[in-house]
Formats: C-alpha cells, sequence, structure tokens
C-alpha cells in the first residue's frame, strides 16, 4: 500500500491506520540489531555500512521485524548520505545508487514476506513468526545532519553558531530527493535534534516531493528537544506542512514518552507516533550503549497502551529494541492480540 502526494496524504495515512487497526506497528532498532547479529558498524556510515557489506543480512532484519508484526519497515539509510559515501572514494551516481539500494533491499523485504503469507495456512507459525496478510509500508529513513557528522550531535542538536538553513536544504536535497523516487511510500525524518533542520526539512518537501513524509524528533529532558529548542515550535512546523502525515519521537527514553506525545498533540491533529529507544545511554565518546541503563521488555511494553490512550497511533521502538520487543507491542495492542493468539 503507498501514500500518495497531494491534499490526499493525511486521508491515506488515515486509511492505513484504520486497515492497521487503529494503531500501527513501526518496526525496532535497526543498526543495534544488525549489530547483534554481528555486523560491525564502528564506522561514520554506521548501519549504512551494511548496504556495502551486508546486504542480505539488512533484507534478513527488515523480515524479522515484519514477521514480528511491523506494520512500517524503515531503510537502512539514516546514516547513508552523499557526503559521507564520497568521502568513502564512491562517486555520486554509486552514492545515488546506495541510496536507490536500501528503498530496494526493504521493499523486496515485503515482497517476500507477502509471499510467505500466501503460501502459509495460517497468521502464526509454530516457531513464533508472524504470517498475517496486511499493509506495510517502506519508510526510507532521512538521519539528520549531526547523523553524518558521526560525532553524537544529533543527541545534541548543537551544529554551531555558523549553522544556517540554506546549509542544511543543500546537504539534505539530493539525498531527499533520490529517496522519493526510490519507491518508498514515504519518508522518516528521524531523531530531528533542532528546530533549523525540521524547517530546512518543511522547505525541501515543498520542492517537488512526492511521496509524505513523518516528523520525528527526540529529547532527553523529557520537555525540550535535545537541542533545548521547544518541542510544540519544532512540532508546529511538522503541522504546517501539507506533505507531512505523522509527527512524533524516536531515540526517546520510554519514561518521558507520555508527556512529550501530550505535549505534540496540542499543537496539531495529525497522527502521533513514537519509538522510544530501550532507555539506554549512548556514550557518544566511546560510541557505545551504556549497559544496564535501560529497561527490559516487559517494561517497555507496559506503556505503550498508555502511551496510545494519550494520543499515540504509531508504536515502535528505535535503538536496542528488538524483534521481540515489536512482538510484545503487537501482543499488547487489542487490535493486534487478535492473530497473536
Amino acid at each position: 500500500m503507498g501514500l500518495n502526494n497531494g491534499t490526499v496524504n493525511e486521508t491515506l495515512m488515515s486509511d492505513f491506520l484504520r486497515k492497521s487497526g487503529g494503531v500501527a506497528v513501526i518496526d525496532g532498532g535497526f543498526a543495534t540489531e544488525l549489530e547483534r547479529h554481528g555486523a560491525d558498524l564502528n564506522d561514520p556510515l554506521w548501519s549504512a555500512k551494511c548496504l556495502l557489506t551486508s546486504t542480505d543480512l539488512v533484507r534478513q532484519v527488515h523480515l524479522d521485524y515484519l514477521e514480528a508484526g511491523a506494520d512500517i519497515i524503515i531503510t537502512a539509510s539514516y546514516q547513508a548520505t552523499i557526503q559521507g559515501f564520497g568521502a568513502k572514494g564512491f562517486s555520486k551516481e554509486e552514492s545515488e545508487a546506495m541510496l536507490k539500494k536500501s528503498v530496494d533491499i526493504a521493499c523486496e523485504a515485503r515482497n517476500v514476506y507477502y509471499e510467505r503469507c500466501r503460501n502459509s495456512a495460517s497468521n502464526f507459525t509454530s516457531d513464533g513468526k508472524i504470517l498475517k496478510n496486511r499493509p506495510i509500508l517502506v519508510a526510507a529513513s532521512v538521519g539528520s545532519y549531526g547523523a553524518y557528522l558521526a560525532d553524537g550531535s544529533e543527541y545534541s542538536g548543537d551544529y554551531g553558531d555558523a549553522m544556517d538553513l540554506e546549509f542544511l536544504k543543500n546537504f539534505h536535497r539530493r539525498r531527499v530527493q533520490v529517496l522519493a523516487e526510490s519507491g518508498a511510500d514515504l519518508i522518516a525524518f528521524e531523531t530531528v535534534p533542532n528546530k533549523i533542520e525540521a524547517q530546512a526539512y518543511a522547505e525541501l518537501l515543498e520542492e517537488g516531493i512526492k511521496i509524505p513524509a513523518w516528523f520525528s524528533f527526540n529529547s532527553k529532558d523529557g520537555v525540550n528537544v535535545v537541542s533545548g529548542d521547544s518541542l510544540t515550535e519544532c512540532a508546529k512546523i511538522a503541522d504546517s506542512c501539507k506533505k507531512v502525515v505523522a509527527v512524533g519521537i524516536n531515540c526517546t527514553p520510554p519514561r518521558f514518552i507520555s508527556g512529550l506525545i501530550q505535549s505534540i498533540k496540542k499543537v496539531t491533529t495529525k497522527p502521533v507516533l513514537i519509538y522510544p529507544n530501550s532507555g539506554e545511554m549512548y556514550d557518544p565518546e566511546l560510541k557505545q550503549w551504556v549497559k544496564n541503563t535501560g529497561v527490559p521488555d516487559e517494561d517497555f511494553v507496559s506503556y505503550v497502551n498508555k502511551w496510545c490512550e494519550v494520543g499515540a497511533s504509531l508504536v515502535g521502538g528505535c535503538c536496542r529494541t528488538t524483534p521481540n520487543t515489536i512482538k510484545a507491542i503487537c501482543k499488547t495492542l487489542p487490535s493486534k492480540s487478535s492473530y497473536m493468539a
């Protein structure tokens, strides 16, 4: 199922949510899941490194999330930039092909999944996989400028006083164009750390981009986005952009999510999406997650129905969450539990 351009975008998202039982499930942590399977992502390209070295693994992780019940899978392009590939010696054409490949792999995984559904006698296999034919969207991930810098600044939003809107638009423009033309259903602008980057994205979407998008911010205090900019001001930018079909929060500790949903709901009627991390702390200097600082799956999932009660329509996980987390989310959602029995 695809989402089309124009004023019908929000209607189509509403239709997708209705067909998903009122709440759609987003997949979970991608790079950390690749690492769990043995991938070495200690690289400025992070998960995008696997587009060069491990395409089968990328496809398998997408499939794992679909078989856990995800309705939306996000491509491995979060840290994939034309500039980042260029620093590795790739040409502009090769870099653009890599971006397109991230979408191709996700679409291939969706096709494989649908084939498995057609060949399955039931929605739920003996080894715990969900094989239910349902609308599935592919979201093309766009990480922030800070993610490209690979210095943890997507967790601070501090790009320096010299940063301006035109620089950010020029940095992201061709990448967004390529991903928009690659067959994805929508663009996921993820871990947006500040107001200026949200404005840059909103203006880029008005430059002839033909698919819709969501904006997902991150917070470390439960009140503002990580730069200190007002979350409600950032959400207003998303609300004012016709191409944006949902707005929310990702890569933020679960304990902050309910309050952040309520803040967003004050300034938009668009669907709210949330996909928190496990609550673990990330050390940008060591470039690793600090052990034993997160919450186990059962505690993470205990929040889910509360998040939906206060206004979330799309729910998933970010860093350090797994297919087991997503399966547990599906089990706890009344609209999904019918085919989990």
